[in-house]
């Protein structure tokens, strides 16, 4: 990654460019529960501008639901979230309309089984972003080869293999023009030798400067891609920091031994 990623999150004197313009989103005393659970506790988080965040930690730490907070897919008990200066919509035509600024890519792939992957990329922008017919099928083409699938266009989802479904669900979240894309562990539903066909296209949005939310337990990416890690347990944020930092030298105990079960084996 080059040195100016890393200048994006420094906060700007009154001087300059209002703070709002680079703050993208921000998470402030968010806390959440499911039942007796207290899944989210006081999470602050700040996503600036181009930057790529990714989430890790162990099963049940929270980190899903961190992730689908950030759409409202999951609402919370307390605290705010902003996306671009805005509070998120509680419901109706303003969450429609951040949820195509905010692309979410699951584990599953998510597609219309009965649409072809052309129609499936072209849907969003018709319906929401109101694209004429045309031109929403000249985006997705142009997705499409972006991701590497275009010759499987007129194909229906289930004649593609997982790696290849997962590639057009990233193109379909991207013809929405979004702000931030959120990434739920979207590699962990797929067979070993297609797990990298996906994190490349990821890697290579990561290098054009999409702002990203990477939940995963792929470590190498997160070493490679990441501008910052965010490690989780038990709900809470407990250390975060550069992946050059985190790898080498994790402050928390939680985070050593974490660390220690995934990359000796």
């Amino acid at each position: 990654m080059s040195g100016e990623s890393v200048s994006k999150s420094v906060p700007r004197g009154p001087e300059d460019t209002p703070r709002a313009t680079d703050d993208l989103v921000v998470l402030s005393g968010v806390n959440k529960h499911f039942g007796a659970l207290h899944v989210l506790q006081d999470i602050d988080l700040t996503i600036s501008r181009g930057e790529v965040v990714v989430v890790i930690g162990p099963s049940g730490s929270g980190k899903s639901t961190l992730c689908r907070t950030i759409n409202r897919l999951e609402s919370v008990d307390s605290g705010t979230i902003t996306i671009d200066g805005k509070p998120l919509p509680a419901e109706g035509r303003e969450l429609a309309r951040l949820r195509s600024d905010v692309g979410m890519v699951f584990q599953s792939f998510n597609l219309f089984a009965h649409k072809t992957v052309l129609e499936n990329v072209m849907l969003g922008q018709i319906k929401v972003r109101k694209t004429e017919k045309k031109a929403a099928e000249e985006k997705a083409r142009a997705l499409l080869d972006r991701v590497g699938v275009g010759t499987q266009a007129d194909k229906y989802p289930a004649q593609l293999s997982g790696g290849q479904q997962q590639r057009v669900a990233i193109a379909r979240a991207l013809a929405m023009g979004p702000k931030v894309m959120l990434f739920d562990e979207p590699t962990s539903a797929l067979d070993p030798e297609m797990i990298n066909e996906v994190l490349e296209v990821m890697q290579q949005l990561a290098q054009e400067g999409m702002t990203m939310v990477v939940v995963t337990h792929e470590m190498g990416f997160a070493r490679s891609a990441a501008n910052r890690v965010v490690f989780m347990a038990d709900g809470r944020i407990v250390e975060q920091a550069t992946p050059e930092e985190f790898f080498s030298n994790p402050r928390s105990d939680r985070a050593k031994d974490f660390l220690s079960k995934i990359l000796h084996h």
